[in-house]
């Protein structure tokens, strides 16, 4: 498959967002330099060039 649907894109990127908000908050309840801690920062950061590269597919770059 080439490319993907601006649905697909904006569905994925509803997604995507919803759990990086989950991970965000529990993060802070995580104890750092534990490795839940670790693991959910990194998930919050790969969901972050996530977003970021959809918004790039998708055209548009408004930074939410």
């Amino acid at each position: 498959m080439d490319g993907y649907t601006p649905e697909e894109l904006a569905e994925a990127r509803r997604s995507i967002a919803s759990t990086l908000s989950k991970c965000e908050k529990a993060l802070l309840k995580l104890t750092p330099g534990r490795s839940q801690h670790t693991l959910t920062a990194r998930r919050i950061r790969a969901f972050q060039i996530a977003l970021d590269l959809i918004d790039r597919e998708a055209g548009t770059n408004d930074g939410s």
